[in-house]
C-alpha cells in the first residue's frame, strides 16, 4: 500500500525543514487534532489517535536536507513514513509525506482512509510551522 500526500511549498530552507522533521518533538505539533497520546523515546515516538491503537515509530534513515524515514517500531507491522524535502530556492522548499506499507488486502481496506487523513493532517501541520 502506497499513499502519497500532497507536495507543499514552504518558505523555509531545506535545512530548517530537515531539522524540524528530524526532531521527534516536531511531530507532536503537526499531529492531527484528535491525538490522544504522544510520547518521545530514545529512538522516535509513540502516538495514538482517538479510537485507534498506539503506533510506535522509530527513525530509520536521515539523509540531511533531503529525506527522513520513520518506520514501525513493531515487527508485526511493516511500513515506512517518508518525508521528502526538495530545495526550490535558498529560502523555500517542497515537502511531501508518503506512506509505504505491506499489508494484506483486508487490513489495507480498513486503514486506507485513516492513513490518507493522517498524511493530509501531517502535511497541513508542517505547512503551519
Amino acid at each position: 500500500m502506497n499513499i502519497k500526500g500532497e507536495k507543499v511549498t514552504l518558505n523555509k530552507s531545506t535545512e530548517e525543514i530537515y531539522m524540524l522533521v528530524s526532531d521527534p518533538q516536531t511531530y507532536k505539533q503537526i499531529m492531527p487534532s484528535d491525538m490522544d497520546k504522544f510520547e518521545v523515546n530514545d529512538q522516535g515516538f509513540v502516538f495514538a489517535l482517538k479510537g485507534m491503537p498506539e503506533i510506535a515509530l522509530k527513525f530509520k534513515e536521515k539523509i540531511p536536507n533531503t529525506r527522513v524515514v520513520l518506520t514501525s517500531a513493531k515487527d508485526s507491522l511493516t511500513f515506512d513514513l517518508n518525508v521528502f524535502i526538495e530545495k526550490i530556492t535558498d529560502n523555500s522548499c517542497s515537502v511531501q509525506f508518503t506512506f509505504d506499507g505491506k499489508f494484506n488486502m483486508f487490513i489495507s481496506a480498513m486503514v486506507e482512509k485513516p492513513l490518507n487523513n493522517f498524511i493530509k493532517s501531517l502535511t497541513e501541520g508542517v505547512s503551519a510551522i
